[in-house]
Order: C-alpha cells, then structure tokens, then sequence
C-alpha cells in the first residue's frame, strides 16, 4: 500500500517537469491578446494534470523496488519465501488476476501493493512484518494487498488525481490571470501578477486536491480490508493482523510513500489521513456483510 504515497510525490514531480518543458516550448501560449483563451487553456491543463498522473502511474513499479530496495523472490529459495510465493499465487488466483511479482525488503512491519496493470502488479512485505506476525496474520495482510490490485484502485488514483490536477492547473491560472487584470492592471493579464498569483494559488489548490485524494486513500482502505475478508472467507484473520499492526508501531517508509502502506501513523489533521484509524477498519469488518 505504498503505492500512494509513492504515486503522489512521482505525480507532482511529473507535473512540475511538464509545465517546464511545455513553457519552455512555447505551449503554454492560450493567452493570446485578446484576452483568456479558455479551450487552450483547458488542454493544456488536461496534458499537464493527466500527463503527469499516467506518467507516475507507470513508473510506480519500478521506483518502488528502488526506493525499499525490495528484492523480487520467486520460491525456489525455499522455506518462508517458497511460501509467500504460493500464498500469493493462490490469492490471486481467488481474485481473478494474473500472478503479482513478490518481493520482500528489510524493515520494520509494513508491506505494500503497486503497478499500473492488474495482471502485472507488485506485491512486497517487510522482513519486520514477517517476524512479527503469525502467518494466518500475513496471509490477510497479503489478501488486503492483492484486494487493492483487484479493485484497480491504481487506476482509479490515477483519474481522480489526474481530474485535480486539471482544476489545480486550469484554476490557477484562470485566478492568476483575473488578479493580473483587475489588481495589477496588465494589459494581457500575463504580468508579473499573473505568474505570483498562479505559484500561490496552485500551491493552495493542491493542497485542498489533497484532502479529495486523502478521502479516496481512507475508502479504498475499507474495500480492501473487506476484500481479504472475502479472500480469506472469513473477516477474522484481517482484524487479528489490524488488531496486531494497533500494537505496533508501523514501519517508517520513504516519505513519498508513506500513505501506502498497510497502516500509517495519523495525520495530525484527520482530512489529511490516508488511512482509517485501526479501531475504524475493524469495527466495519465486524459488520455483517
């Protein structure tokens, strides 16, 4: 589940590149002298917002083994990896997927689900999570990833924040271009108004698209917890391993993909939380279904 957070910091990376490389290219000419060209604009904030968030999407494989520097095990080193293996294998098979490259990487109690492609996705846990829990624990750790890679919530993430991104992008610079005009009295509302408002307005933009992100995060966490309970048959095993993760204390992972994983520590600000409160997610597991 560090896909998250991994996915949002590579999107704002991409999104910061694209804007570069289209000013530098001259694209970014929708303002013509006559005022705002508003169909310009909105194409050019469609390539910007859904450009970086597909971007990110496709390279979240890849830089995930990167940063956790998680190394891919395919069974044949026996004992415990042979089993994470199959176990993985028979899940997704239960869920209808093809086969997740499984990966194991040095660190306290996490694990983490990531690609852009159902049938091709990642599935990785931390040597501190396989120390500390029992396997029956595990393997609902391991239904709970593979639920996320069912359910597509990559590709879901990555529509929802490629729709931000564009108001993030159109709005800011419709704002910009209003303040220009009206405060600093610029002839095209392109003056240096235009681009100091623009810089503030993206910044407070983001931050407000971040809540409507972090709100996904948070339900797509309850699917997924759900998901392992109809992997496992029984929502038990999922609120035994939530129940012992409440007792830990989660993994720290690189902070561009801290929301992804199985549990986090709460934000400070409960719209900003990417997950439920361990007590939450078992609470609605104990729900008859």
């Amino acid at each position: 589940m560090r896909r998250i957070g991994l996915f949002l910091v590579t999107n704002f990376a991409v999104l910061l590149v694209l804007s570069i490389v289209l000013y530098g290219l001259g694209l970014n000419r929708y303002i013509d002298e006559s005022g705002l060209n508003v169909g310009m604009l909105l194409v050019f904030s469609l390539v910007i917002g859904f450009g970086g968030s597909f971007i990110s999407l496709l390279l979240s494989k890849p830089l995930a083994k990167r940063m956790t520097r998680a190394r891919v095990i395919q069974g044949t080193e026996g004992g415990a990896e042979r089993w994470l293996v199959d176990t993985v294998r028979a899940l997704a098979d239960r869920a209808g997927i093809g086969m997740p490259e499984v990966a194991v990487y040095d660190g306290p109690p996490n694990a983490f689900a990531t690609g852009a492609f159902r049938n091709s996705a990642l599935v990785a846990v931390s040597t501190g999570l396989l120390q500390s829990m029992e396997r029956q624990e595990i393997e609902a750790v391991l239904a709970h990833e593979v639920a996320h890679v069912a359910n597509g919530d990559m590709i879901t993430l990555t529509l929802i924040q490629g729709v931000v991104n564009t108001f993030v992008v159109f709005l800011a610079r419709v704002v910009g271009y209003a303040v220009d005009k009206a405060v600093f009295r610029s002839r095209d509302g392109t003056g240096p108004g235009y681009f100091i408002t623009v810089i503030v307005c993206q910044i407070v933009f983001s931050i407000l698209a971040a809540v409507i992100v972090a709100w996904f995060s948070r339900r797509r966490e309850f699917r997924a917890d759900s998901g392992a309970a109809r992997l496992m048959g029984s929502p038990q095993p999922m609120m035994n391993a939530l129940t012992r993760l409440g007792r830990m204390q989660p993994g720290p992972l690189p902070q561009s993909m801290a929301s992804a994983g199985i549990a986090n520590r709460q934000s400070f600000l409960a719209l900003f939380s990417t997950h439920p409160p361990i007590q939450e997610r078992i609470r609605a597991l104990q729900k008859p279904s």
